[in-house]
């Protein structure tokens, strides 16, 4: 874990795949596209809140499996080893760093909910998740919004010598 990171927050990845129904739908089709989708939408999530996300996905039902740490667009990724579920996984890195970091679990396992709040962690439900994903990207886009706005305004007062100059140099790059 990173020492000069301020906030965490573990993402139990099949249990939001799961949750979310546009990732159970998809993983219907293909589980690693929704693997895939969810790394995205959890990369960007990141990109704008500062929170270190940390994916975790199960793979104690795979023999011989050993764990497997990886990076993808910014978001590490957890594949657990043959008989640690992800659960697990994250009890045992809570224990390591949950009573000095501010961590945060996503999952909608009740039971892992309350283990995690039992080692120092808070937890977020697959629900809620969503909410603050879908909130943060309404942020986003309504500063995107004004700011496109703005920039019609400032080319709006400009003369026809000057916006033409403007494009001129724009085609030029």
């Amino acid at each position: 874990m990173r020492g000069g990171t301020k906030e965490y927050l573990f993402v139990d990845g099949y249990n939001i795949i799961n949750n979310w129904s546009n990732l159970r739908e998809l993983s219907k089709q293909n589980l690693e596209n929704a693997r895939n989708e969810l790394i995205d939408i959890m990369a960007e999530y990141q990109s704008y809140t500062g929170i270190k996300i940390i994916i975790v996905f199960d793979a104690h039902l795979v023999k011989g499996s050993l764990e497997k740490k990886e990076s993808l667009k910014g978001i590490d990724i957890v594949y657990t080893k043959e008989k640690e579920s992800a659960d697990h996984y994250i009890e045992r890195t809570l224990d390591l760093i949950g009573r000095t970091k501010k961590v945060r679990v996503a999952t909608s396992d009740w039971i892992e909910q309350q283990v995690i709040m039992g080692r120092g962690g808070t937890r977020i439900s697959a629900r809620e998740l969503r909410l603050e994903v879908e909130h943060h990207k309404e942020i986003i886009r309504k500063k995107n919004k004004a700011t496109n706005e703005t920039n019609d305004l400032l080319i709006g007062r400009l003369d026809k010598k000057t916006l033409e100059k403007l494009e001129k140099l724009r085609k030029n790059k």
